[in-house]
């Protein structure tokens, strides 16, 4: 890498690691050397919104990310979230209904219309055996396109449902989501994940990579 792109890189990931932030919104920045920018990575009960050269990613199992893009201003961001709905104030990015909320709120601050967003889904996968009976990833990703239909905003495309964990990669300034398929995972880390679920709570196309 140039020194000068270096010095760049170094100097957008200070100033982004530096801003301050909301709650819920994700922080945890790095450089991503196979797509050669700087990413963010989604966690959990996260989101992020941006209108830079920034690749958010995350990974999922059930869970579910829905990715919106204004397609006029080129501001996009994801979420991240666990369950469709519940749980108490403080965990409320865990959830589809407050995720939904964040994540377009957030968006209409940096001058987004309503009109404008698209939407692209992702997760819901079944990727632990014998958790069919609780139905999470359906119910999530049921949750995901309901919503979204009741806000009119069109899911443009979608990777959902099946029994793959998936890593998702969304460019925000172009709209561009890119999803890989795992065919092995930290199943201790999804398996945990799982469990914390089941307690009570306290641009057009996707290109693979």
């Amino acid at each position: 890498m140039p020194a000068a792109t270096a010095a760049h890189d170094a100097s957008r990931l200070a100033q982004l690691k530096a801003a301050p932030r909301q709650p819920g919104e994700a922080r945890f920045f790095f450089y991503e050397p196979q797509f050669a920018c700087e990413a963010v990575k989604i966690l959990p009960g996260e989101y992020f919104v941006d209108a830079e050269k920034l690749l958010m990613m995350t990974t999922l199992g059930s869970c579910v990310a829905v990715c919106l893009w204004d397609r006029t201003l080129g501001i996009g961001g994801m979420n991240h979230f666990m369950l469709p709905d519940g749980g108490s104030a403080k965990e409320h990015g865990r959830y589809g209904g407050y995720a939904m909320a964040l994540l377009i709120n957030a968006m209409m601050k940096r001058g987004a219309a309503r009109k404008h967003l698209e939407a692209k889904v992702f997760g819901g996968g079944q990727v632990i055996g014998g958790m069919s009976s609780m139905n999470v990833g359906e119910r999530n990703v049921r949750f995901a396109f309901d919503f979204l239909s009741a806000e009119r905003i069109p899911v443009v495309s979608n990777d959902v449902l099946d029994i793959y964990p998936r890593k998702v990669c969304f460019l925000a300034a172009s709209g561009k989501a890119m999803v890989k398929r795992l065919a092995t995972a930290n199943t201790e880390a999804l398996l945990a994940q799982q469990r914390a679920m089941a307690a009570p709570a306290t641009g057009g196309s996707i290109d693979l990579f």
